[in-house]
């Protein structure tokens, strides 16, 4: 091997860089540990804790200090799988944006336009883009973008906005740009209420020209306070309201007139109270306040006054809101009251007559006008802090500026006069509705009271001092992953790869003796490059990624095995063990296999790389960075030690007694067998599309959308039970299996998932609270059932939400990835054997193994004791799966097109027949490695990734079939028999 100095300098640099980088995540874990202790389990002290010390050197190397926040920075990261925590994809409302820069136009080709490109779920595509087809589509070349009443509006004129001149595709820049501005605003809001969390290192990242934002919080434990203080707009508003008495002619009017359409009584006798807070009263006689008489009415479940309309259960506020909606009873409106806002207050707990605590919330009418505009907007607030009102009372105070402070003196001097409220409203929810008692107030300083606690005033004026986001911000994906959970699948990924690492490294010294040993230094330097990569990238260790990792420490071998082969094959030819070496480490000899099995491989994982997003991405990186470290190791590392042996004129061999007599002079008439293997692959083919015609697939939340929650109960618990129990509340969309023990469910629901905002989020678990805690001890709380925290053994344990768009997105890619994968292969095989056929048949035995996975879990899924869903995991799974068919194929091609070149005699057949006997010891260990491995991660790796892996391991058995008998055969029986006469008569005259 020339230039070995250079390799082993390099090597030895490369290996004190590794272990450099990974001395960090050390530290940090130390420091870590060390806060934990510290807090007792408290995440706020903790969090606290670490802010502290932020700035601490905690790492001394002698000639360098790094303070702790340095340290944090060059860690390997865990993903929320591993740490626990929060993830969410927000999707920036681009319809809110498109309807700002318009002014709100009443263009009915335009609002069409919006309403379609709502309604248009084709994946993979923005809403924007949408919105342009769909205005294309709707105008027909009658309206222009540039129209005065859409975009060629004051607010867009001038330099870098819309003239009424523009094209379409002039005025779709403009737009487009302007999109990309509000999603950099939101971004940048979203950013300063995160570093104000109280998280260590969130991570906010765009995700490409969709108006998606991905937000993680490692270690957050309160979902609903996370998902409120992400997802709110902060659109702060004054508005100027009705007392009960203004209001309440109109209140009774809409109760008698939804009697007409809401109720079916015989006699309805008059109301002849005079006011609403009189028809509150109790007055047990009168036939008008009898319940199921009286539609609006008999929602209350308590009196208001003020400007207070009247309480009401969380439950009804829908049906109240439909009512207050409809055409019929907005007429009702006499005046200015015509354009009035109804509004609810923020939730809170009263007493019902028998003393027990239920939930309520206040009905407001705010003074609305004819363009719907508040008396103030927030954008006048500069600065918000917590602090406490004169009562003790946590509340907001803010700061308006010089602007603001006016009109604000304005608003409080005529609430004054006029003896009447002005509401502080926050994304159309009222936190409070204060009088004015002693004049105007200047100065330009206010305060927000209310049914607040600490953590909430904290949360608010957060968000306040932040700005608002320029458009709603909807959660159209969110997973919760408890802290316990991720301790359990550290301590799965660890187990599997131990014991993996242990069974590999035995594997290789039976069946190799002394050169194994020297393929497990190789492994064991491969593995310190790998993590030394991922921490100096900084990249974020998913479990998936350990599954990568384990993976890696099957395929690092699999370089050496094709090596190791090679050599034997030389030294049984009569070549002296160095000139075997020469020969299997050149292109004639290992080097063009395991070059196409590699490049195959990355171009896979590439694949895979771009198309996946979270763990998947996770396991791809490490997938790739494994490919390339095992292949320098393999090649170069190992060399040395061989090359050092052969130095010492020590006998190297490549086996052992145990070994010595494997697969020598083994033969088999694979080509003669095609017609039971056709007929077999045809026959699984055939059942397997059936089954997916008629039995389907078990297509996971990623792919439809929907809501997933695991759930850990105190003792076993009745699946079908539980499943009534929730189709009840759920409007019959419940799934639930065993997931793993049978204590732990994995509950499914579409329930409200189309539904924007998180009050559909908050109202799902609240149902799924209510209805599971019968199945839990007497202390078990909604706090404890939904959140997470340290030590959490029982409750959710994790929860998902993928939105119907996302699943639409995510199915688009996943269909372009398998189908890109295929087809670069295909490309890259018909260029490097430069004959269309080998590509044939590679490709025959990929779409085999994809059509046999999918067919085997379609067959098994209702009753196998695993998941077996179809989601990013298993598409993960069938693309590592076309990764090493190729792997098999291309060490199976290699030989044939080397035997075909050769001076083998016999037809073409029997060469080719050859070709493949002489392949097995490699076929067989490098697909028995990988299978080995995939078996432990199956059995140790945990249950989120038992279905993941249970593809690939079916995959990997199956590509190793079709290698031999699907690949091959193909190759043979579409070669030209022209082709076959000249390479016979070749190989009958060398």
């Amino acid at each position: 091997m020339q230039n070995k100095g250079l390799i082993k300098f390099f090597a030895i640099l490369f290996a004190l860089v590794s272990i450099y980088q990974l001395s960090f995540t050390f530290v940090a874990s130390k420091v870590k540990s060390d806060a934990k202790s510290f807090a007792g389990g408290n995440p706020e002290k903790e969090a606290k804790y670490l802010d502290s010390i932020g700035k601490e050197k905690v790492f001394n190397l002698g000639f360098t200090n790094f303070t702790f926040n340095e340290v944090s920075d060059k860690q390997i990261n865990k993903g929320l799988d591993l740490e626990g925590g929060i993830n969410v994809i927000l999707q920036i409302s681009v319809k809110d944006i498109l309807k700002g820069l318009s002014n709100n136009s009443k263009n009915p080709v335009f609002n069409k336009s919006l309403a379609d490109a709502s309604a248009d779920l084709q994946g993979n595509k923005s809403y924007l883009d949408k919105f342009f087809d769909a205005f294309e589509a709707n105008s027909k070349g009658t309206v222009k973008l540039a129209s005065p009443d859409i975009f060629a509006n004051r607010s867009l004129q001038g330099e870098g906005g819309v003239d009424f001149q523009m094209t379409d595709a002039q005025v779709k820049k403009v737009i487009s740009r302007k999109v990309d501005e509000s999603v950099e605003s939101a971004f940048g809001v979203l950013r300063k209420r995160i570093d104000q969390f109280g998280v260590t290192q969130p991570n906010i990242q765009k995700l490409g020209n969709s108006g998606q934002i991905l937000v993680e919080l490692p270690g957050a434990k309160d979902v609903d306070r996370a998902k409120k203080l992400l997802s709110s707009t902060a659109q702060l508003q004054f508005w100027e309201t009705y007392k009960i008495e203004e209001i309440g002619n109109f209140l009774m009017a809409a109760n008698e007139s939804l009697k007409k359409t809401e109720i079916k009584i015989t006699e309805v006798k008059p109301v002849v109270k005079d006011s609403l807070s009189a028809l509150l009263t109790d007055a047990k006689d009168s036939t008008a306040t009898k319940k199921g008489e009286n539609p609006l009415f008999d929602k209350i479940i308590g009196q208001g006054g003020g400007p207070v309309l009247g309480l009401f259960s969380p439950k009804d506020t829908a049906v109240v809101n439909g009512y207050l909606k409809r055409a019929d009873i907005r007429i009702l409106l006499a005046g200015d009251q015509r354009y009035a806002k109804f509004v609810w207050g923020k939730p809170m707990i009263i007493k019902d007559a028998k003393a027990k605590d239920i939930d309520a919330v206040e009905l407001y009418a705010l003074k609305g006008n004819r363009d719907n505009v508040p008396s103030m907007s927030g954008g006048v607030v500069t600065d918000a802090s917590d602090t406490f009102d004169q009562s003790g009372k946590p509340a907001v105070s803010m700061q308006m500026n010089g602007q603001g402070a006016k009109a604000w003196e304005e608003l409080t001097g005529r609430a004054y006069t006029q003896k009447s409220n002005i509401a502080i409203v926050l994304d159309d929810v009222v936190y409070s509705a204060p009088g004015v008692s002693s004049g105007p107030i200047s100065g330009g300083r206010s305060e927000i009271s209310g049914a607040f606690d600490v953590t909430e005033t904290k949360d608010l004026a957060n968000v306040l001092r932040a700005g608002k986001l320029p458009a709603a911000a909807d959660i159209v994906q969110s997973e919760v992953v408890g802290p316990s959970l991720g301790q359990e699948a550290i301590d799965n990924g660890t187990n599997s790869a131990l014991i993996g690492l242990l069974l590999v490294s035995l594997w290789m010294m039976i069946y190799y003796g002394k050169a194994g040993w020297y393929a497990n230094v190789a492994l064991a330097v491969n593995l310190l490059f790998l993590f030394g990569i991922l921490a100096s990238i900084g990249a974020v260790l998913t479990l998936p990624g350990i599954a990568g990792i384990v993976l890696t420490m099957g395929t690092a071998v699999d370089a050496n095995i094709i090596i190791y082969e090679r050599a034997k094959e030389e030294l049984r030819a009569g070549k002296t063990l160095e000139e075997a070496i020469k020969t299997s480490y050149s292109w004639r000899g290992a080097m063009s296999s395991i070059t196409d099995a590699n490049v195959t491989h990355i171009l896979t994982g590439a694949v895979l790389f771009i198309f996946g997003s979270g763990p998947i991405k996770g396991f791809a990186t490490t997938l790739l960075i494994g490919i390339v470290t095992s292949l320098f190791t393999s090649i170069f590392i190992a060399r040395i030690f061989i090359d050092w042996n052969i130095s010492k004129k020590n006998n190297l061999t490549f086996v052992t007694n145990f070994s010595k007599n494997m697969f020598n002079n083994f033969h088999f008439d694979f080509l003669g067998m095609k017609k039971w293997t056709y007929l077999f692959s045809s026959i699984v083919v055939v059942i397997s599309v059936i089954s997916l015609a008629t039995n389907g697939l078990d297509e996971g939340v990623d792919f439809v959308g929907g809501r997933t929650f695991q759930v850990r109960f105190e003792k076993p618990i009745e699946t079908e039970a539980v499943k009534a129990e929730l189709a009840k509340v759920f409007d019959g969309s419940a799934e639930v299996k065993i997931f793993g023990s049978d204590n732990q469910l994995k509950i499914t629901t579409k329930f409200k998932v189309q539904e924007p905002g998180i009050k559909a989020d908050e109202e799902v678990n609240k149902l799924l609270f209510a209805t599971l805690k019968q199945h839990f001890s007497a202390d078990m709380t909604y706090d404890k059932f939904v959140n997470s925290y340290d030590g959490k053994k029982l409750g959710v344990l994790q929860a998902s939400k993928v939105g119907p768009t996302v699943a639409e997105d995510i199915k688009t890619n996943a269909y372009w990835a398998v189908l890109g994968a295929m087809a670069i292969v295909f490309l890259y095989l018909m260029i490097s054997y430069r004959k269309w056929q080998y590509s044939l048949g590679a490709i025959a035995a990929i779409a085999h193994d994809v059509i046999f996975v999918l067919g085997i879990y379609s067959l098994c899924y209702k009753f196998m004791p695993f998941g077996m869903e179809i989601d990013q995991h298993f598409i993960a799974a069938i693309l590592t799966v076309i990764g090493y068919s190729m792997n098999d194929t291309v060490i199976v091609f290699d030989r044939v097109r080397e035997y075909l070149a050769g001076k083998t005699k016999g037809t073409f057949a029997e060469i080719v027949n050859q070709s493949i006997n002489t392949t097995m010891s490699r076929t067989i260990n490098t697909s028995l490695t990988m299978i080995v491995v995939l078996l432990i991660m199956f059995v140790f790796g945990g249950e989120s990734i038992r279905g993941f892996i249970f593809a690939m391991l079916v995959g990997i058995i199956v590509g190793t079939y079709s290698s031999l008998f699907i690949a091959t055969p193909v190759l043979v029986d579409t070669i030209s028999k022209e082709d076959k006469n000249k390479v016979e008569k070749a190989h009958q005259e060398s």
